[in-house]
């Protein structure tokens, strides 16, 4: 059982996290050409010294927050349940426990300095693929049952110990009726206890099961991977807002109709000829990216901060310490234009050198002490006054 000081006492430090050590001696290079989304990677001791990021009680605080997306799953008698969140604090009982349960908090890294900091030793993968941290706290017995994901995993044990069972298997068959993808025929080819800062990274569609041994937390840094179907409609959607088909269907032709009810051949081959001429370029996919891959979570808001500075006062402070961006930020760029939260930035009056200077704002999140053209420090300072750029203080306090 894991020992309770342990589990109950403060936000953690993050030991340093190494590549060596990450991907178990491997190159990025080796990872991604033996392993990434073909084979799983069991790393033993990939974070040494890793105790987690946050107390249990800190994660039940956030889990009972409305503002936080959870859910709470148990199973009792082979039925499983969830409940989404807020969590209730009575449902939360550690202690005689009826029934093994877990509850997942997701996207620990929009609330946390350090989950953030976790989060981005994983950038060898693209941005625009790395979705969130989420933490899952079981008691013993607790999991969410064997299921497959459609996305990558990498599943980094804290706190306790995890069994994992996992399977490639093509029976992909569900219960039915089940809140959640459960299998309805589970066998596994490997059988593992995960420790204190072991790693195991997991292809889409490999089958796994977790299951607490006593008290455990899993951080798990998970991929987007949107289905071709979502991307098709929402670049529709998209296109819709910048295309426009001018005029109005006219018929002056028209002859007299035996079937009213029939729609015309010549009213249809007319409007297909007015579709036919909506066209995009690939500018236009990679526009439309950058905007829908950089949107922010609906649960996400920003804090513009109080008492912001002056931009005279900004401009000292950019060329003495630069800025950071808030972890909630997502900003990603493209050859031809950068994006921030779900919108192009307005670069027409930088210089290339500036642009190239926000490219690595975006890849390191950190801008680097710099004297800022009038342009810039517009751009900047509006990004402050929305509470894009992190506050100063922002890592002492969860420390």
């Amino acid at each position: 059982m894991t020992n309770q000081t342990e589990c109950t006492k403060g936000t953690l430090a993050l030991p340093p996290v190494a590549l060596k050590t990450l991907l178990g001696g491997l190159s990025v290079r080796e990872f991604l050409a033996e392993y990434w989304q073909k084979k799983p990677l069991l790393v033993r001791q990939a974070v040494p010294g890793f105790q987690g990021l946050v107390s249990r009680d800190e994660l039940f605080a956030l889990a009972r927050d409305a503002d936080v997306e959870s859910r709470l799953v148990r199973c009792q008698n082979g039925q499983w349940s969830v409940q989404h969140g807020p969590q209730q604090k009575k449902s939360l009982q550690v202690r005689n426990a009826p029934v093994p349960w877990t509850v997942l908090v997701q996207g620990l890294n929009l609330w946390r300095d350090n989950a953030d900091r976790l989060l981005r030793h994983f950038s060898f993968i693209p941005y625009a693929r790395l979705d969130d941290l989420m933490v899952s706290y079981a008691v013993n017995g607790g999991g969410v049952g064997p299921h497959f994901d459609d996305y990558d995993v990498f599943l980094l044990q804290g706190i306790g110990r995890r069994r994992w069972q996992i399977a490639n298997q093509s029976d992909r068959t569900v219960l039915k009726d089940a809140p959640l993808k459960i299998l309805k025929d589970f066998r596994p080819v490997h059988d593992w206890v995960l420790e204190t800062g072991d790693l195991l990274y997991l292809p889409p569609h490999w089958a796994h099961n977790g299951i607490a041994i006593g008290e455990c937390m899993t951080y798990s840094v998970g991929f987007r991977s949107p289905s071709f179907d979502e991307l098709g409609r929402e670049f529709l959607y998209w296109m819709a807002e910048r295309q426009s088909l001018p005029g109005i269907y006219a018929d002056p032709g028209l002859k007299v109709q035996k079937r009213p009810a029939r729609i015309d051949e010549a009213m249809v081959g007319k409007i297909a000829q007015v579709l036919a001429n909506i066209r995009w370029q690939r500018s236009d996919v990679a526009a439309f990216l950058g905007e829908y891959l950089s949107e922010p979570k609906p649960q996400i808001f920003f804090e513009p901060p109080e008492n912001p500075p002056a931009p005279e006062d900004f401009a000292r402070q950019v060329q003495a310490h630069g800025v950071r961006l808030h972890r909630k930020c997502l900003m990603l760029w493209t050859p031809a234009a950068i994006y921030l939260n779900g919108e192009e930035l307005d670069c027409d009056a930088l210089s290339g050198t500036e642009r190239e200077l926000l490219t690595r704002f975006a890849d390191t999140r950190i801008l680097p002490p710099t004297a800022c053209s009038p342009a810039l420090l517009e751009l900047l300072y509006g990004m402050l006054t929305d509470g894009f750029l992190a506050e100063s203080d922002e890592d002492s306090a969860e420390q």
